[in-house]
């Protein structure tokens, strides 16, 4: 399963309005649509238009990740993430939040759940991270309904004490160019480390000798 930005963003919205306004779930398409381009809580700020969304629904449904419900004069939509991937509570909304906002730190995923989920405290939210990012392949388990990971840690930022998670529906993430700079800096600093030190043993060597050599002729001794 590899989702599109378009498709993530529908799929986000679709579980975040069934979670924070049941009451106004299923969603119709404009109703959807508004929720996709929403100023506040998404990141980034899209402007889909009706048949960008329409079209992320049909492949939605092709994936039975989505379903239509006609019992209204308006057809409405609903998702079924929860029973596909065979999701917990807090699994689901913190896969919400990662659609919807990106990469984030678990203090930010704790902070910003709480429409979603309560997490009583950071150890309970790195739990979910941990155990959506263990879940086992289908070749693994047999089971062809086993998705594998769906969560991953990304190299920490530059300054940052927290590392950021980001979520595997889409594919592997892109991994920003500063991060990846950083952590090749981190690899080979043992290395670094261990030649300054013998270049700071062979100076130390050579100055040594320099001083015998000066004591030698200021003795008057000849150096052969």
């Amino acid at each position: 399963m590899t989702l599109d930005p378009i498709q993530l963003r529908v799929l986000g919205s679709l579980i975040e309005k069934e979670i924070a306004t049941p009451e106004n779930y299923p969603l119709s398409l404009n109703a959807l649509v508004n929720a996709c381009n929403q100023r506040s809580s998404r990141d980034p700020v899209l402007d889909l238009t009706e048949d960008e969304v329409r079209q992320a629904l049909h492949t939605l449904e092709d994936l039975a990740l989505v379903s239509l419900v006609r019992d209204s004069r308006v057809p409405k939509y609903e998702h079924r993430i929860r029973t596909v991937l065979n999701l917990r509570r807090d699994e689901t909304a913190v896969l919400c939040l990662l659609m919807l906002r990106g990469p984030q730190t678990p203090g930010e995923l704790r902070s910003r759940a709480d429409r979603l989920y309560t997490f009583d405290d950071l150890a309970a939210v790195q739990s979910t991270l941990e155990r959506l990012g263990s879940r086992e392949t289908a070749e693994a388990t047999g089971d062809p309904a086993s998705t594998g990971p769906l969560t991953t840690v990304l190299p920490r930022q530059p300054g940052s004490r927290e590392a950021r998670y980001a979520h595997l529906l889409g594919g592997q993430p892109e991994i920003p160019a500063v991060a990846t700079r950083a952590v090749q800096a981190d690899e080979p600093a043992g290395q670094r480390l261990s030649q300054i030190e013998a270049q700071l043993a062979s100076l130390s060597a050579t100055i040594l000798t320099l001083q015998s050599r000066i004591e030698l002729l200021e003795s008057g001794t000849k150096i052969v």
